[in-house]
């Protein structure tokens, strides 16, 4: 085991603030959630190897887990009140609401707009380069509702799927743009559940290009993806998993009664087939995200304790560890603001402003395609309906981003080299510390 103190894990428990008819379904009662509190999990103080946190050696029959992620959307209060405020009020209202929350916090501490504050910083100029990465979101379904996810994702959100004609299209710019796209980085929801996940990573296969699944674990365990695990091996997929902690209580507090045995059988799993095994050529990430209002440690002291728990506990391997700072928005934000710590968290952003975070942030080479096909610098602009700004070509061409830009008005992402970013004051979560991006630390 690691000689060094294991890092201590706070959780919060955050709610949906998207909601749709609830589906009818008859659930399984779920294992029992301890709670303390109005609607909150009660966790370890630390993220400590357990006797609960053992996995059973014979290997369990995991049904669907989205009877019983419902049935936890469906008791919880917050979840509720987010739901009621959501169908009297809107998205875009709320993410309005959600916006000033940030504003007032910064005038309260003097601090100028992020955009002003990188420019007073000598960052040069928050302006897009060549795209290699294009990450799309290809639907919000998903079998968990993590109390972090920045997307909102659930067993509710059944219509944002991506269709086969924005997929088709994806493909065609994959195809114009080939000359610098090196990754095709498939993100949702559940990217697994969706129709147009397999042809999409086929399409790139194909074509050489690298694919990432942005895997959540429990999905290897849904009705139909027996094979999956196959299928991503066969085709030199990455995986990078979340796993926001090696221990059953915090996991489940963050991310849903029974995910945490889930996910420990679906990495020994994924490292039956190889994934995360040296010298496989199969790469398995790990990402994790604090737990609370806190930046997250360095990614080489919590590889060390994660590699010393998941191994000596489960006999797990994997490639390399990932650290992801929450950025104030969505479920995150509501937290902060519920709590009265929208300010303070707001000034811990600030107060670890990196200038080489701010240079490294992903959206100067990652382009996002939403599952409908609109097209935004980075996933954290998406989910805040933030288009890419100005416009692009001339006269009778031009295309005009008020709406959003879609994969449907340009024919190559070489289009956009050159074109400035769309920043806000969320932006201050990727520049902290050691930075953050969807590939983990930048700086």
């Amino acid at each position: 085991r690691a000689s060094t103190p294991l890092p201590r894990f706070r959780v919060v428990r955050v709610v949906e603030m998207h909601a749709v008819a609830m589906p009818r379904v008859a659930p399984p009662v779920p294992r029992r959630v301890r709670v303390s509190g109005r609607g909150a999990r009660r966790v370890s103080p630390r993220c400590a190897a357990s006797s609960e946190s053992q996995i059973s050696q014979t290997s369990p029959e995991f049904g669907s887990l989205v009877p019983t992620t419902l049935l936890e959307m469906e008791t919880d209060e917050e979840f509720q009140v987010a739901k009621g405020r959501l169908a009297t009020e809107g998205q875009a209202a709320l993410t309005k609401e959600e916006r000033s929350r940030r504003r007032r916090a910064l005038t309260g501490m003097n601090v100028p707009e992020f955009a002003q504050f990188v420019q007073e910083k000598g960052v040069s100029p928050m302006k897009r380069k060549p795209t290699t990465i294009l990450q799309i979101n290809i639907g919000l379904f998903c079998n968990q509702a993590c109390s972090h996810c920045h997307v909102e994702s659930s067993p509710l959100r059944t219509t944002e799927v991506m269709s086969e004609t924005v997929a088709n299209r994806v493909i065609e710019l994959m195809d114009n743009s080939k000359d610098t796209i090196k990754i095709l980085d498939v993100t949702g929801g559940a990217p697994e559940l969706m129709q147009q996940f397999r042809p999409l990573v086929l399409a790139a296969f194909k074509r050489g290009v690298q694919v990432i699944d942005r895997c959540n674990l429990t999905v290897l365990y849904e009705p139909g993806q027996e094979d999956l695990v196959q299928f991503l091996a066969a085709h030199k997929v990455k995986v990078v998993a979340s796993l926001p902690c090696y221990t059953e209580d915090n996991t489940d507090a963050q991310r849903g009664a029974g995910v945490f045995q889930r996910s420990i059988r679906a990495l020994q799993d994924l490292n039956k087939a190889g994934y995360g095994v040296a010298g496989s050529g199969l790469e398995l990430d790990l990402m994790y995200n604090p737990g609370g209002a806190f930046l997250p440690p360095s990614e080489e002291k919590l590889t060390e304790a994660y590699r010393s728990e998941l191994g000596d506990t489960y006999g797990i391997e994997f490639t390399r560890l990932l650290t992801l700072t929450n950025l104030p928005v969505k479920r995150f934000a509501d937290f902060l603001h519920r709590e009265g710590k929208t300010e303070e968290y707001m000034k811990l952003l600030v107060d670890n402003f990196n200038p080489a975070a701010a240079e490294g942030v992903m959206c100067r080479d990652l382009v996002s395609v939403s599952w409908d096909g609109r097209v935004f610098d980075c996933d954290f602009n998406q989910q805040l309906d933030m288009p890419m700004p100005g416009s692009f070509g001339s006269g009778d061409e031009q295309k005009k981003t008020k709406n959003g830009l879609s994969v449907f008005d340009i024919s190559s992402l070489d289009e956009l080299t050159g074109k400035p970013l769309a920043v806000d004051n969320h932006c201050f979560g990727c520049t902290a510390g050691a930075g953050s991006s969807c590939s983990g630390a930048t700086a």
